[in-house]
């Protein structure tokens, strides 16, 4: 049973805001791929768009080129063997979903493969051609057209990260194969002025 419920996409920003690994997802006809990325960010609010470094020398920047579409899978802590194992060998040597036993659906929106066992939240996004962007930098931009998350950590436009949903809780790679993982969550008190 899937605990996906669907992100209104003016929240979506809010599922990487805070900066977690994610796997980014691709397919061009038959061929598909899934590699961890460190560096993801939200750049607008509406439509949401959103920035992933993918080296422009990677199968899946190849895929996402050709096909115009890309996902975003969020893992949670769960998947921090499977995080490294995919960003640590190419798909040009086969297909990882294969090699590693990874389920994935299809995205509605786009055709991608999405990654919803052991994962946090996915979106779904078109990429925007940047011509200049593509030639010169890593940095890719998408419109995110779909995202879900999973209800029992991201319900309501808000992350809740709990004891009880810790194989949930989102990764951040320190490099070497280290990774922190989010849940440790500090309430700001307003000060006098505001």
């Amino acid at each position: 049973m899937s605990h996906f419920q669907p992100v209104d996409l003016a929240h979506a920003s809010r599922l990487i805001n805070h900066g977690p690994t994610v796997l980014v997802t691709s397919r061009h006809g038959a061929r598909r791929n899934v590699m961890a990325a460190a560096w993801s960010m939200p750049v607008e609010f509406s439509p949401p768009r959103i920035a992933v470094v993918v080296d422009k020398h990677t199968h899946t920047r190849t895929l996402m080129q050709e096909s115009g579409v890309f996902g975003i899978c969020i893992p949670g802590a769960l998947l921090a063997d499977l995080t490294y194992a995919v960003g640590s060998v190419s798909g040009r040597d086969g297909d990882k979903f294969a090699r590693f036993a990874i389920s994935a659906q299809d995205g509605a929106a786009t055709g991608v493969p999405l990654i919803e066992a052991g994962c946090a939240a996915w979106l779904e996004c078109r990429l925007i051609p940047e011509p200049h962007a593509e030639e010169a930098y890593d940095t890719c931009f998408g419109e995110v057209v779909a995202a879900a998350a999973d209800s029992r950590i991201f319900a309501d436009g808000r992350w809740n990260f709990n004891d009880g949903n810790a194989d949930l809780h989102t990764l951040h790679h320190l490099g070497a194969g280290n990774f922190a993982r989010a849940g440790q969550v500090l309430k700001a008190n307003l000060l006098p002025g505001i």
